[in-house]
C-alpha cells in the first residue's frame, strides 16, 4: 500500500540511505562459488583459474575490486547463453553484473510517492522517494548491538531509506486536488525521515540529514515546516543539538511543542575497545535456570559492546517550542518510547537499563515505565520489569508483569495494561490467563486499579470508543481461536459479551475490523455512525474472502443486534478496491451516514493502484491520483487465479501469470518458474480457502519472480503449500509428505493446462521458501529441473529452540528437525541449485553460515550448485548492485538449467550413471545369451 496514514511519525521504509565510508571506498564483488562436474573438469585443466579460485576461497574479503558491471548479463541481445569467458569471469567474482535490459528496465522504474493526509483531511502530502540505493551506502560501518544495527555517524538505525522531497496539495470541496506546493528551505540533498503532522495540521515535523564533505552522512536534525507557506527551518537554533533516533525520536506534545530525544551535549567520544581483554568472556547458569531462546542475531558479545550500546542509545529529552524555547527534562537514560496523554498533561515514558543480556535482544532488557507531567516532573513509577531471558519459546508465551501499558484513546488521561496469570508460560493451563486493568494517571491515595476484563486466551489489544463501547481481542495460536468481546468500560453492571468467536484461519468468516475516527485530541477511536433509528452502529471494513477471491466490503453493523447492512463493496468483475480510511471524521461526535466519505484504492490486473474519495450516500467517486503504469511493457500480461486439488483432497490455489502476447495453443508450453512459501494450518478446510483477488494489480518488486514474464516464462506465484496438523497433530511431523504432495499437484496443473513444459519447471523461494526449495529438490527431484534458494536455512539442528512456526525444541522432536533438514540430504540433491545469501543476514535462524555449510555439503557430494554471497546485504537485499547481480544470477541459472533444452537440468552424474548402466547391460546380454 502506497498510502501512509500519518498521525504519528511515519514508519521507515527499510532501504538504505548512507553514502560510502572512506574506509570502504569501493564496493566488493559478490562472492560466488560453483560446483559442477563440467566446471571441475575445466578447473583441472586451468592452473590460472585454479589459482583464482583458491584466492577467492581464502577469505570473503580477499580483495577490493572496482565497481564492474557485465552489461546485459554478459549475453548477446537474443538472450543466448553466456560465453565460456563470461562464465569464467562471473564464476570467479570478477564484478557485479546486470541482468538483461527487459528485467533491468522494470527494476529501475521510478518509485511512486507515498501519501499522507492532514488531521482534518484538507491537505495531502506527496512524499517523494528515490530509486534503489547504491552499494556504497551499505558499506558504511555499523554497530551490531543488542539485536539492532546502529549507524554511529548518524546515531540512528542503520540502513534507513528516506524521502527526497515533500509536496503539499489542498483537497478541494469537489474532491479534486489543488496545485502542489513544495516544502522549501531545505538544504541541498536533504534526506527526510519521520514525517509527522502537528495535532492542528498547521505544521510538519521531520528529520533532515545531508552528506558532509568527508563523504559521511551527518547526524539528524529536527526541522519544522509551516504548511501554509511551505517554508521549512530547523527546530533548534543551536547547531549542536542532534536527534538520537536509535529508539523513539520525537513526538508532538501539543500544537506548538515537541518532545525530542537528543544526543547528550556532554557525550564525549565513543568508548575504545581494549586490545588486550581484561579477562575471559563468561556466561553462567549455576542456578540451573531453564532458558531457551531462538537464534537471535546481532546480540551483545561483551562489556565493550554493552558500553557501546549505552553510548549510542542514551538520550537527553528536550521540550522544544516553535518559538525557539527549549527545556531539558528528565535524566540521561535509554528512552525507548515517549507517549503524551490525550489531554496533554502527562507523559508515559519507557526506558531500558542494565543488567543487559548476551543471549536476548534489547526488547527483553530490564524495562522501566514512569509517569511524568508534561513539563518533565516525575509523578510515579508504574513498573520496573527485570531482565526477561526466560520467556518460554511456546507461542503465546509473554513477559511477566505489566505489559501493553497505554493511554485510553477515549479519555483525557486514563491508563490501561494487562498482566499475565500464567507466569507468561503458554503451557500452563489457568483461568483467567490475562487480566486487563485500568486506572487514572494520578489515582487518589489507596485507590486500586480497576479490573476491566478477564481473558482465558492471550490478550490481543483493545479498540476504544467511549464509556459505553469497547472491543477486546484475545487469541490462542495452538487452536487458531480468536475472540472479540464487547465491553462497556464505564458500566461495571453491564457484563462483557462475545461478539465474534472464530478460527483465525477461516478467512471466509472474517466479519471485518472496525474503522476508526480521529478525535480532537489526536487519538483514534471506533467510529460510531448515526442513523434515523436509535441503534448503535459501527463500520466494519473487511477483505471479503470468498471462493471466487477477495471482494472487500464496508458494512454498517449494529453492535447490539448483530444486524449488518452492506453500504459499499468492491467491483468484483474487473477491479479490486479497498477502503483505506474515513474522510469525514473532522467533526467531533458520531458520523452521519448521509455525509459519510471514504478513501479507497482501486486497481485491476493491468491498471496500477489509484486513490479515490467516495461519497457513500451520493455513490460518487473522485480520483485524486493518476500514477502512470510502472512497467508498460508488461501491461498486457495475463493473470489467472487457478484452483486444483492435492491427492489427499485439500483444495489448493495459485496465481498463474503468462507473458504478454503468449498463446498456449499457438506457442506451446514455455519454461515455468514456481515461487512459493509454505504455511501451517490446523484444518484442511482452512488450508483450502481462497486468499487474494484475481483482479489485483501485478505489483513487481525489485527481486520478484514476475520479472521473468519479460523473458517469456510462465510464473506460478504463491501456490498454496499447506502443512496441516489437525487436532493434536503437529503439522511439521508430516512436513515432507505434504510439501511434496502440494508441489506435485501444482506441477501437474500447469502441465495439464499446457502452459509449462514438464522438463522446464524451476522451483524457487526466499527465506522459508528457500528451505522449501532445497527440500523439494531432495525429496521430489522428478518435479523440477533446477532450484533457486535465497537467504534460507537448511540445517534445523542449528536452530534447536524452534524455527518458523515450530515451537518444540530439537530434543523434543529430534526426528522432525532432522527429517526436515535438506542439509541431511545433500547427497540426494541431483538437480542444479543456486544459493544466494546476504553476508550480513540478521534474520533469526537464517545465518549466512546456513548457506555456507549447505553449499559445502552439496559440493562434497558432487552436486551442481552455486553459492553467491552478497556483501553488506541483510535478509532481504536493497542495494542496486546487489539486486541487479542477484537477478543476473537468477536469469543465468534459469536460462542455463531451465529454458535451454528439455534435458537441461538433468544431473550429469545421474545421466552418466544411466548411460553406463545401459552400456554394461547391453554388453552383458550377449554373454548371458552365449
Amino acid at each position: 500500500m502506497l498510502l501512509h496514514k500519518v498521525s504519528h511519525p511515519l514508519f521507515l521504509i527499510h532501504a538504505l540511505s548512507f553514502p560510502a565510508s572512506p574506509a570502504f571506498p569501493l564496493p566488493f564483488s559478490p562472492l560466488k562459488f560453483s560446483s559442477a562436474v563440467h566446471a571441475s573438469a575445466f578447473l583441472r585443466n586451468s592452473p590460472t583459474l585454479r589459482k583464482k579460485m583458491s584466492v577467492a576461497g581464502d577469505s570473503r574479503f580477499s580483495k577490493l575490486v572496482p565497481l564492474a558491471y557485465v552489461e546485459d548479463g554478459g549475453r548477446a541481445g537474443n538472450g543466448a547463453a553466456a560465453s565460456a569467458a563470461d562464465e569464467e569471469n562471473s564464476s570467479m567474482g570478477a564484478g557485479y553484473c546486470l541482468p538483461p535490459p527487459e528485467i533491468r528496465s522494470i527494476v529501475d522504474a521510478p518509485p511512486l510517492p507515498a501519501l499522507s493526509f492532514s488531521p482534518k483531511r484538507e491537505k495531502i502530502l506527496f512524499l517523494q522517494r528515490r530509486a534503489l540505493p547504491p552499494l556504497s551506502e551499505l558499506a558504511r560501518p555499523e554497530e551490531k548491538l543488542a539485536g539492532i544495527r546502529i549507524d554511529g555517524n548518524c546515531n540512528t538505525r542503520s540502513r534507513m531509506s528516506f524521502y527526497t522531497g515533500i509536496v503539499v496539495h489542498s483537497l478541494m470541496d469537489n474532491g479534486t486536488l489543488g496545485p502542489g506546493k513544495e516544502i522549501h528551505g531545505l538544504l541541498e540533498g536533504a534526506k527526510i525521515n519521520f514525517v509527522s503532522w502537528s495535532p492542528d495540521g498547521r505544521h510538519l515535523s521531520f528529520s533532515v540529514r545531508v552528506d558532509e564533505e568527508d563523504n559521511n552522512s551527518s547526524k539528524l536534525k529536527v526541522w519544522v515546516a509551516d504548511i501554509e507557506s511551505g517554508k521549512a527551518q530547523p527546530l533548534f537554533q543551536s547547531p549542536d543539538i542532534y536527534l538520537n533516533a536509535v529508539f523513539d525520536n520525537f513526538v508532538w506534545v501539543d500544537d506548538s511543542t515537541l518532545l525530542v530525544s537528543t544526543i547528550p551535549l556532554s557525550r564525549g567520544n565513543a568508548p575504545k575497545k581494549q586490545l588486550v581483554p581484561s579477562g575471559p568472556k563468561i556466561q553462567s547458569n549455576e542456578q540451573q535456570n531453564v532458558v531457551q531462546v531462538r537464534t537471535h542475531q546481532d546480540l551483545l558479545k561483551d562489556e565493550y559492546d554493552a558500553d557501546l550500546f549505552d553510548y549510542y542509545a542514551t538520550s537527553q529529552l528536550i521540550l522544544a517550542s516553535l518559538d525557539g524555547t527549549i527545556k531539558e527534562i528528565g535524566p540521561l537514560a535509554i528512552y525507548t518510547s515517549m507517549d503524551p496523554s490525550p489531554d496533554q498533561k502527562y507523559l508515559l515514558i519507557t526506558s531500558i537499563h542494565r543488567p543487559y543480556s548476551f543471549i536476548v535482544p534489547c526488547g527483553r532488557f530490564p524495562k522501566k515505565v514512569e509517569l511524568w507531567t508534561v513539563d518533565g516532573k516525575f509523578v510515579r513509577e508504574l513498573c520496573d520489569l527485570p531482565l526477561a531471558e526466560d520467556i518460554p519459546i511456546a507461542f503465546n508465551s509473554v513477559r511477566r508483569g505489566m505489559r501493553s501499558i497505554n493511554w485510553r484513546a477515549d479519555k483525557p488521561s486514563t491508563l490501561y495494561w494487562v498482566e499475565t496469570q500464567d507466569g507468561g508460560d503458554a503451557k500452563v493451563d489457568v483461568s483467567p490467563r490475562d487480566i486487563i486493568y485500568t486506572e487514572p494517571a494520578d489515582p487518589q491515595d489507596g485507590e486500586q486499579p480497576d479490573i476491566l476484563h478477564k481473558l482465558d486466551l492471550r490478550y490481543g489489544g483493545i479498540s476504544w470508543c467511549d464509556d459505553s463501547l469497547g472491543l477486546v481481542y484475545e487469541s490462542w495460536y495452538k487452536t487458531r481461536r480468536i475472540r472479540t468481546w464487547v465491553i462497556s468500560p464505564g458500566s461495571k453492571d453491564v457484563p462483557p459479551r462475545i461478539l465474534f468467536d472464530r478460527s483465525s484461519e477461516d478467512v471466509y468468516s472474517d466479519p471485518g475490523s472496525p474503522m476508526f475516527r480521529r478525535t480532537p485530541a489526536g487519538t483514534y477511536v471506533i467510529a460510531k455512525v448515526k442513523r434515523a433509528d436509535e441503534g448503535t452502529y459501527i463500520l466494519l471494513n473487511g477483505s471479503g474472502a470468498t471462493p471466487e477471491g477477495n471482494i472487500p466490503f464496508l458494512d454498517l453493523f449494529d453492535i447490539n443486534t448483530g444486524n449488518k447492512e452492506r453500504i459499499w463493496e468492491s467491483d468484483k468483475e474487473k477491479y479490486y478496491e479497498t477502503v483505506v480510511a474515513l474522510m469525514s471524521d473532522q467533526e467531533d461526535g458520531d458520523l452521519r451516514i448521509d455525509q459519510l466519505k471514504i478513501l479507497t484504492s482501486k486497481e485491476s490486473k493491468t491498471e496500477n493502484t489509484q486513490y479515490y474519495i467516495q461519497n457513500i450516500s451520493a455513490k460518487s467517486a473522485c480520483q485524486i491520483t493518476n500514477y502512470p503504469h510502472p512497467y508498460p511493457q508488461l501491461a498486457s500480461l495475463k493473470k489467472e487465479m487457478i484452483r486444483y486439488q492435492r491427492k489427499d483432497g485439500v483444495q489448493l490455489t495459485a496465481t498463474l501469470y503468462l507473458p504478454p502476447s503468449y498463446d498456449p495453443s499457438k506457442d506451446g508450453p514455455c519454461p515455468c518458474l514456481v515461487w512459493s512459501y509454505p504455511g501451517e494450518f490446523k484444518s484442511k478446510e482452512a488450508a483450502g480457502q481462497v486468499r487474494g483477488s484475481p483482479n489485483e494489480f501485478a505489483g513487481i518488486g525489485p527481486t520478484s519472480a514476475l520479472l521473468w514474464l519479460a523473458k517469456g516464462f510462465a510464473i506460478l506465484s504463491g501456490p498454496t503449500i499447506p502443512i496441516i496438523g489437525e487436532g493434536d497433530e503437529e503439522a511439521n511431523d508430516k512436513y515432507v509428505e505434504q510439501l511434496v504432495s502440494s508441489a506435485e499437484a501444482a506441477v501437474e496443473e500447469v502441465i495439464r493446462r499446457g502452459v509449462a513444459h514438464p522438463d522446464k519447471i524451476a522451483i524457487g523461494g526466499h527465506s522459508y521458501g528457500a528451505f522449501m526449495t532445497a527440500n523439494l529438490l531432495a525429496h521430489a527431484p522428478h518435479l523440477f529441473c533446477c532450484g533457486i534458494a535465497r537467504s534460507g536455512a537448511y540445517n534445523r539442528t542449528l536452530t534447536p529452540f524452534g524455527f518458523q512456526n515450530e515451537e518444540r525444541t530439537l530434543w523434543e522432536a529430534t526426528n522432525t528437525y532432522v527429517e526436515m533438514s535438506p542439509f541431511m540430504l545433500a547427497n540426494k540433491i541431483k538437480k542444479p541449485i543456486l544459493l544466494i545469501h546476504g553476508e550480513e543476514d540478521n534474520n533469526s535462524g537464517t545465518l549466512t553460515m546456513q548457506s555456507d555449510r549447505f553449499f559445502n555439503a552439496l559440493k562434497g557430494h558432487g552436486a551442481l550448485c552455486r553459492l553467491v554471497l552478497l556483501p553488506f546485504e541483510s535478509h532481504s537485499y536493497s542495494a542496486r548492485e546487489s539486486i541487479m547481480h542477484c537477478l543476473w544470477e537468477m536469469d543465468r541459472w534459469l536460462q542455463n538449467y531451465c529454458a535451454s533444452t528439455p534435458s537441461v537440468g538433468a544431473d550429469v552424474n545421474v545421466r552418466k550413471a544411466d548411460e553406463d548402466k545401459k552400456m554394461s547391460t547391453s554388453e552383458e546380454k550377449p554373454l548371458s545369451a552365449s
